[in-house]
């Protein structure tokens, strides 16, 4: 048996990736491990977790900065799944939190589309029951 357990989020900075991630979205932060003194093991996952992390890490070359934001050349890069999108709505408007699409109904649940402090795209999905 196999698994993804984790996926790499190339972020500006640490503390400012984890602000967001945990203040904003409401994530737990998992670790933060100091490697060196330019390097940590930042890992957040969302509320109710028992499957894949995100790992923020830190873009150290030109080539990693010019990713940050659009790891997937503008799509949505990330599907986080809700049990009440309409709750989890209004605490990312309360939030300030850019909504990029609002609320439709789709045949893979109620979803919208909100982009992460650096522009990222995330699917945010209500499940059908």
């Amino acid at each position: 048996m196999q698994r993804i357990a984790q996926l790499a989020l190339v972020v500006a900075d640490y503390d400012e990736a984890i602000a967001f991630y945990t203040e904003k979205l409401g994530f737990a932060l998992v670790e933060d491990t100091r490697l060196s003194d330019t390097k940590r093991w930042v890992v957040v996952a969302p509320p109710g977790n028992t499957g894949c992390t995100l790992l923020l890490a830190k873009a150290v070359t030109d080539e990693q900065r010019s990713r940050i934001g659009n790891q997937t050349g503008g799509r949505v890069f990330l599907f986080l799944h809700t049990d009440d999108l309409k709750r989890d709505h209004v605490r990312l408007l309360e939030q300030g939190v850019t909504i990029v699409r609002p609320i439709a109904v789709e045949a893979w649940g109620t979803v919208l589309v909100f982009a992460d402090l650096y522009g990222n795209l995330w699917d945010l999905i209500e499940p059908p029951r």
